[in-house]
């Protein structure tokens, strides 16, 4: 007798965060943006507005529409789960918290003039992220090295290069914490074995 094929929700948090963007990118969408600008983007504001804190973390939840959430969401579609799975939804949470804060407070203090949205810091995060997956002590991944060469290097290049309205910071600094995440959550694992 064959088992019925059923959905499962098979990645929480990931699912979560795709579900949360979707729904501001929504709101934004519906109020001409203007709840995006107002929560969901990081922009230089009164350290006094406690709104700008929020904002540090809110704007990788923040998209400037469907387009833009659609690419972001398919890299985090298809890398999050192993990554969750991997490492557990409380590590993938701080690594998408210290990517969104860490992006904030740097664009924030370099472009002060600009405002920045979306997931792509933590795209970039979870690409990283990924290329530990087989990692030794002692051992740095071909594949990392090659990976970040590729998304890094490629960011390096554009950022000098093009003139867009892409953060190519925000993915660099996503590719580092997701480096640094990879190498701090494997090297606990191997030392525990």
């Amino acid at each position: 007798m064959k088992k019925k094929l059923r959905v499962t929700f098979n990645s929480p948090l990931v699912l979560g965060f795709a579900m949360a963007c979707a729904a501001v990118t929504l709101l934004g969408s519906l109020t001409g943006q203007s709840s995006t600008a107002l929560l969901f983007s990081t922009h230089t504001a009164s350290l006094s507005d406690p709104l700008m804190y929020l904002r540090l973390f809110t704007h990788v939840l923040g998209h400037s529409g469907l387009a833009h959430l659609v690419s972001n969401m398919a890299y985090i579609l298809l890398l999050g789960p192993a990554m969750e799975e991997k490492y557990g939804w409380k590590n993938l949470l701080m690594v998408i918290l210290v990517t969104a804060f860490v992006t904030g407070l740097v664009h924030n203090l370099l472009f002060p003039r600009t405002i920045l949205l979306g997931a792509s810091g933590v795209v970039f995060a979870f690409i990283l992220l990924t290329s530990f997956t087989e990692f030794r002590e002692g051992e740095i991944p071909l594949t990392f090295i090659l990976v970040a060469a590729i998304y890094l290097g490629q960011q390096l290049w554009d950022g000098l290069t093009v003139r867009d309205n892409v953060s190519n910071l925000s993915h660099i600094i996503g590719g580092l914490v997701g480096s640094g995440a990879g190498y701090l959550l494997n090297i606990k694992k191997v030392r525990r074995l």
